[in-house]
């Protein structure tokens, strides 16, 4: 199977994102939410992804599968290099992204000792930000389903200068959710994950 066809995409989405609605997925692909439906009940016909609560999610098999697509996406583009050398340099960006959000947390939980200012967050996360384009430039040119990430960082941004809960918000595409999502990507398309 080709890796652009829908379930090959539609499986690795699932697992760059744990569990999610059709909806969601299609969002994140931008395919038309029938076509996603479809995807899904193909891949679980094989045994690849369940369904639980309106969600679904990856299953061993599931995970097995998409690997190997990935790995033969990689293959057949000749990215291999370029998405390793990408993803080593994210590491030292995500452990900054990672601590700067950490103390967003622990500030809004009341925990810690040092309290992190949202101006202080915001600095480190527009770095962040202007890294990424960067980053997902490199990525794209070899593998254009890296589009995106730092269009939704940005925007993620830009409402968190007024409204917190875009720093870090798990409901919502907030500036840690798509920094992870990428993290996540990453490592599944190195199987490192």
């Amino acid at each position: 199977m080709r890796p652009d066809e829908p379930t090959t995409r539609v499986l690795h989405t699932v697992r760059v994102l744990g569990y999610a609605e059709p909806a969601r997925i299609a969002d994140r692909l931008g395919l038309p939410e029938p076509a996603v439906s479809e995807a899904l009940l193909d891949a679980e016909a094989y045994g690849w992804v369940r369904h639980a609560d309106g969600g679904w999610s990856a299953t061993d098999r599931g995970r097995a599968e998409g690997e190997r697509r990935v790995a033969a996406e990689l293959d057949a583009a000749d990215a291999r290099e370029a998405v390793t050398a990408a993803h080593r340099d994210f590491l030292p960006l995500d452990d900054v992204v990672e601590a700067a959000c950490a103390a967003w947390q622990q500030r809004q939980l009341g925990v810690g000792e040092a309290a992190v200012g949202q101006t202080e967050t915001l600095v480190v996360l527009r770095r962040a930000g202007d890294a990424l384009a960067e980053l997902e430039a490199r990525l794209v040119a070899v593998l254009p389903r890296f589009a995106g990430y730092h269009r939704r960082f940005a925007a993620a941004l830009a409402v968190a200068d007024t409204q917190e809960a875009w720093i870090t918000g798990l409901d919502r595409d907030s500036c840690h959710r798509v920094w992870s999502e990428l993290g996540q990507d990453l490592r599944t398309t190195l199987g490192a994950a």
